[in-house]
């Protein structure tokens, strides 16, 4: 009975597929003669059914409310609409797209089950790592399955407030696997949605154990590769196995990709990418998440909104959002911001799938709206320098142990327009960047991952100094509240998209 309930349900989800697909070919999508695979075909909004002054007023709240977003990238039928990047992200650059990494983990555990690599989403996580002796067995954990884990279901004691402390604990582990498989379980798994970024690395390490590579490596051979993804970073942990939650870098054109492929069903040119079954049911809602939201495999599902939207989302504002019905593809990147106080005007700029007429006023103000989103804010005047710049100016301070690893800083003041800060990690690191005195960041390379760091700051009084230190794509925004007393600092740290506080000194280095 569970066999024909399983064949049943298989087929009432490729029934829905074709209804869906026919939906789309009746606007002449699904026949696609291009595929974006080394590169977007761009058009006028009009052209798509898309209003481009209501793009432009989307733009000017934007920027009139100094909005932490660094790039806003809409397609419709396979066509960039809107192509627009924020200072003071480089449009070059791959970005951070931190939990939308979830989606692409979901992704490639469909692509192993479709490849008869894992068996199914019903296995049990532990058979799947037969030699390993795991802590905190009981029948509970022997019924945890993988398809628990990618809905974030699981019931390990896997705690998300305040600042997700499992997931800090478990990157202070040796095997983050085994810290997660370790867990106890404190409700029945498939009971209820807590979200757990360390599950989603579990899911990571299943990928690893059963396909024989890394998730990145597996990535790059099924998924990146078909799909024209040649820049990607994504990180791992000291055991090889991808980050499964977070940290995978994408330029926001890649991101768009992804959206593209699973708007066609898990093909590309032609080609089976992914099963349909696996995109249909991945953009189902599995689990109550609570609010407006459910949860699928991975991807964040709005099952009740008008037009239906399901998203990939990852903190800070980084987006995947796809509008199946209505063909478009949404793809946010930032530094710290929600997309709730403009979103209506992107969907009020969606009409009809149709073309509009031609609006050359429009699509004016929008060029312009875009080109000025790209500039820096004007300069401030910069006051005099108090005398404890001079008196701190090349002197090496090292820290007491700190949540970003940092060993010793030092600040320079050459003039009083020019300042630098360099900063060497636990890790080996030596950073070194320009600090904007202006009240603009100075943006310069050499950040982590090789992706370029903005600076600025000022002297809030005549002992206190104000770093701002934007990693920009790598989203972190942090602010070093540096008091100076003596040989001491202390510093106050705010990380500015999570509001995490931390406090820690540091001490004059004898020379």
């Amino acid at each position: 009975m569970n066999l024909i309930r399983r064949y049943l349900s298989v087929a009432l989800i490729v029934m829905s597929a074709a209804s869906h697909m026919n939906d789309l070919e009746a606007y002449g999508f699904a026949s696609a003669d291009h595929w974006p695979t080394n590169g977007w075909r761009s058009t006028t909004p009009e052209k798509q059914g898309i209003d481009s002054a209501k793009l432009a007023d989307a733009l000017d709240y934007i920027r009139a409310h100094n909005i932490r977003i660094h790039s806003l990238l809409i397609i419709r039928n396979g066509y960039i609409v809107l192509d627009a990047y924020c200072y003071p992200y480089d449009k070059e650059q791959v970005h951070d797209v931190a939990s939308v990494t979830k989606s692409i983990t979901s992704a490639l555990i469909g692509i192993a089950i479709d490849r008869g690599k894992i068996k199914s989403l019903r296995e049990p996580v532990l058979t799947i790592f037969p030699d390993r002796q795991i802590a905190n067995r009981d029948a509970r954990k022997q019924r945890l399955t993988t398809e628990h884990l990618i809905t974030m279901s699981s019931g390990l004691d896997c705690q998300f407030e305040p600042n997700e402390p499992t997931l800090r604990q478990m990157r202070q582990s040796g095997d983050w696997v085994q810290f997660m498989l370790d867990l106890p379980m404190i409700a029945e798994a498939g009971d209820k949605f807590v979200y757990c970024s360390g599950g989603m690395h579990l899911l990571s390490g299943v990928i690893s154990q059963t396909v024989g590579m890394s998730a990145f490596d597996f990535a790059r051979q099924t998924l990146f590769t078909p799909l024209g993804i040649r820049d990607a970073i994504w990180p791992s942990d000291a055991k090889g196995v991808s980050h499964g939650w977070g940290d995978l870098r994408l330029h926001p054109h890649d991101m768009a990709k992804i959206g593209y492929l699973w708007l066609n069903h898990g093909l590309w040119n032609s080609k089976r990418v992914v099963s349909a079954e696996w995109v249909a049911e991945s953009t189902r809602a599995h689990v109550s998440a609570g609010g407006d939201s459910d949860y699928g495999y991975g991807w964040w599902v709005k099952s009740h909104a008008r037009p239906f939207i399901y998203e990939a989302v990852g903190r800070g504002g980084q987006r995947i959002a796809v509008l199946p019905v209505e063909n478009v593809i949404v793809v946010m990147t930032g530094g710290g911001f929600e997309p709730g106080d403009f979103s209506h005007l992107l969907i009020e700029s969606i009409k009809p799938n149709k073309p509009l007429p031609a609006n050359p006023v429009g699509v004016g103000r929008l060029a312009r709206a875009v080109s000025a989103l790209n500039k820096p804010p004007e300069p401030k005047s910069i006051p005099l320098l108090p005398a404890t710049a001079e008196t701190v100016s090349d002197r090496s301070y090292l820290l007491d142990a700190n949540p970003l690893g940092i060993r010793s800083l030092t600040l320079r003041f050459t003039s009083q327009i020019e300042a630098s800060v360099q900063m060497t990690f636990t890790d080996g690191r030596t950073e070194e960047h320009p600090i904007g005195l202006d009240g603009r960041i100075k943006r310069s390379p050499g950040g982590r991952y090789n992706l370029p760091v903005g600076v600025k700051g000022y002297w809030e009084n005549n002992h206190d100094f104000i770093l701002d230190y934007d990693e920009i794509a790598n989203i972190n925004r942090l602010r070093f509240q540096i008091g100076f007393e003596g040989d001491q600092i202390v510093i106050g740290l705010t990380e500015m998209t999570s509001e995490f506080k931390t406090t820690f000194e540091g001490k004059l280095r004898n020379k």
